[in-house]
């Protein structure tokens, strides 16, 4: 039956991803084979290939996986009238984020893919085209904060968007290599700048 056989190959990719989620965080990524996916996953070498020729396509698919699922929650946050704060919006993607952090958490893998990007070029291509899709959306957010009267009018969303983008891998950065903040002392901190930039830019006399 189509149904099943797709349901089917949807859940063996899923067991490949997971299994490569779990080299990369024990082994790190440069040092994880593919034949160490492979074994990890319980697969036959055929089979395996059947859905994944590359690490590349490994990560571009846990990639996709996670940030689409970030994407898809500041999505349905923006279509609420009016929208939630944006700083609540940042608070439930960094909560998405902390789930992703746990000891085999998957956003843990970031960073070491940040490394590999660098020095690879098809890569680094590859990751940029992922990433860009989460700063698009920072960018839409940041619009539409603007439009609810959240930002100043002649703020620049674009530049708002590429902001938050960076905000969210500097708590991840943190996280994974200090371990030694927490969501509500970040978010603090960002309320203290907004609000430091709204009286900056406020009247004067």
């Amino acid at each position: 039956m189509p149904r099943v056989s797709e349901a089917h190959l949807a859940a063996r990719r899923e067991q490949i991803i997971e299994a490569a989620t779990r080299c990369f965080v024990r082994n790190g990524f440069h040092q994880t084979s593919m034949q160490d996916v492979i074994k990890e996953a319980g697969l036959s070498v055929g089979a395996f290939y059947r859905y994944f020729s590359s690490k590349a396509e490994l990560i571009k698919a846990l990639a996709g996986e996670k940030i689409g699922t970030i994407l898809g929650t500041v999505d349905h946050l923006m279509r609420q009238e009016p929208m939630p704060p944006l700083d609540e919006v940042l608070d439930e993607v960094l909560r998405q984020i902390d789930e992703n952090l746990i000891d085999d958490g998957p956003v843990r893998i970031a960073v070491q893919v940040w490394g590999e990007a660098v020095h690879d070029p098809e890569f680094g291509e590859l990751v940029g085209g992922i990433y860009s899709r989460l700063r698009d959306s920072a960018t839409a957010l940041a619009a539409r904060a603007q439009a609810d009267g959240q930002l100043p009018r002649d703020a620049d969303p674009s530049a708002i968007g590429a902001t938050i983008f960076g905000l969210l891998q500097g708590y991840i950065l943190q996280k994974v290599l200090l371990g030694r903040i927490d969501r509500a002392m970040y978010l603090g901190g960002v309320r203290a700048l907004l609000g430091a930039g709204a009286r900056q830019t406020g009247p004067r006399h």
